[in-house]
């Protein structure tokens, strides 16, 4: 079955300076499924990520050449508004990262910085995110305690609320269960399956194991380059190159 691209990189190039992170890559990121990048540390697959929602325009002395797409418009050039870009491309980090306020609060940021001044608006979508980021039986009783006391996993699940919340189309997720023990990773991963009825995406993991379970595509890199994509079950049984197959299988990374 055939889907729709949602994300696409043509010839992408990205630099750091003079240091090229990534070279040549073409990868289309199909709409409704898990994207996995999978490579060893330093193989430019974080900066993949962030260059699609540009999230690497923070960083002085950096700048791409080719395309990235998103439902077929360029967003790379310099007319696009980021904020908008980043609004339907949200982003959770490696670590949790919850704002130092109330549960609920943190939900509710993203919407009010936005412009949402609708109470009962905000109330139903803080409720909604959190019953998608699967938190909200945890936390019923202490929205309005901080979110600094929740657990870590917890804390994820409320990352993945507060960027849910302006109802992206693209959710990036770098590492997100690297800090997490394994029961924590074990929810964010169940939760993965269920965010990808309703959203594109685009996951960045050191472990083969999670990319094997949450992913339809993988995309291999290495030294800056796609070694390979294809749908997960192919590149981790018959992978088309020595490369991927030497990395799936152990013998370097």
């Amino acid at each position: 079955m055939k889907h729709t691209t949602k994300m696409a990189a043509v010839n992408l190039d990205f630099f750091y300076g003079t240091f090229r992170a990534l070279e040549g890559i073409d990868l289309t990121i199909p709409e409704n499924q898990v994207t996995a990048l999978i490579g060893p540390s330093g193989c430019g697959k974080s900066t993949f990520l962030r260059c699609l929602n540009r999230m690497n325009d923070l960083i002085p002395g950096v700048r791409t050449t080719g395309d990235v797409l998103l439902d077929g418009a360029r967003i790379n050039t310099p007319a696009l508004d980021v904020v908008e870009l980043r609004r339907k491309v949200g982003m959770v980090f490696q670590k949790p990262n919850p704002f130092p306020k109330s549960v609920f609060e943190n939900v509710a940021y993203g919407l009010r910085v936005n412009g949402m001044r609708d109470k009962d608006y905000i109330s139903s979508q803080v409720e909604k995110s959190l019953i998608a980021a699967g938190l909200f039986d945890e936390v019923r009783e202490r929205l309005h305690d901080s979110a600094l006391g929740l657990s870590g996993g917890q804390q994820q699940r409320l990352c993945i609320a507060r960027t849910v919340a302006l109802e992206p189309e693209v959710v990036l997720m770098d590492e997100p269960a690297s800090a997490l023990d394994p029961i924590a990773t074990q929810k964010i991963e169940e939760l993965i399956a269920k965010l990808k009825r309703s959203y594109t995406i685009v996951i960045v993991t050191h472990s083969m194991q999670q990319a094997a379970r949450v992913s339809d595509q993988t995309a291999f890199f290495y030294m800056g380059r796609l070694v390979e994509v294809g749908p997960t079950e192919a590149v981790f049984t018959r992978p088309a190159k020595q490369q991927t197959e030497d990395y799936v299988t152990g013998r370097f990374g």
